[in-house]
């Protein structure tokens, strides 16, 4: 049934031209900055020639443009995870759903995976760009695995807030409004966390990120992340139970 539920919304979402107009956006946003930081690889590169052990391109371009997709992909979950409830349940379709013969978690699971395969999707093509490299020099495979595990990881964080938000109303638009305030509250956090030991660096969803972006698979970030996923899915799972029970 999950199954189902993914084709069924990923259909919707690659029929509309919400999904396109985004995610062609975000590659002409990447693509600009990845041009950018080659750009300025390019002109350092005769002095980091006379470095001992100079960083490479993996590190002066790709994991940069990772670091700045992190936040590109806060800017447009929002947008994208606001029809998933919301929008059903002001069009009356919700009610349809709940009472068909389907959990709601496996409703709820599909709705969240039919995103995460979009994020893949964005993920995948900013990979290409990066390996594109290697046309003029080499990269670190490593560095570049642990970016795309490190921003697949965030964006499913992003996305399971943002569902979370939807199910609370009937507007997509204050489904919207609300998942992008909560996520910038998460990036202010990410800002003021200077303090290495400070109780808001460790429930910063960025600065957990910083260290996959750096080529560490930290198990603390790890365990974090999973734990963030799976608290705003049970929460989603629960409130959305509560209005099959109610009718």
């Amino acid at each position: 049934m999950i199954v189902t539920i993914v084709r069924k919304e990923l259909k919707v979402l690659f029929t509309s031209p919400l999904a396109w107009t985004l995610l062609a956006l975000t590659q002409l946003v990447l693509a600009w900055i990845f041009l950018g930081r080659l750009d300025a690889f390019l002109e350092i590169q005769s002095q980091l020639i006379q470095i001992a052990n100079p960083p490479g391109i993996t590190e002066i371009i790709v994991a940069p443009v990772f670091s700045m997709a992190a936040i590109v992909v806060l800017m447009v979950t929002p947008l994208l995870t606001m029809r998933l409830l919301a929008e059903e349940r002001r069009n009356n379709t919700l009610v349809l759903l709940l009472s068909a013969p389907i959990s709601v978690t496996d409703i709820i699971l599909g709705k969240f995976l039919s995103l995460i395969i979009f994020f893949f999707i964005m993920i995948a093509l900013l990979a290409a760009l990066s390996i594109s490299l290697l046309i003029g020099g080499t990269l670190d495979f490593g560095l570049l695995m642990t970016n795309v595990l490190g921003l697949l990881l965030i964006a499913a964080c992003f996305v399971s807030l943002g569902l979370y938000v939807s199910s609370l109303t009937v507007y997509p638009a204050i489904a919207a409004a609300g998942a992008l305030g909560l996520l910038l509250g998460l990036w202010v956090i990410d800002i003021v966390a200077s303090d290495v030991d400070s109780i808001a660096r460790n429930i910063s969803l960025l600065k957990h990120y910083e260290h996959f972006n750096r080529g560490m698979i930290d198990t603390f970030s790890l365990a974090y992340f999973i734990l963030f996923i799976v608290t705003f899915l049970v929460l989603t799972i629960h409130r959305m139970n509560g209005e099959r029970l109610r009718g």
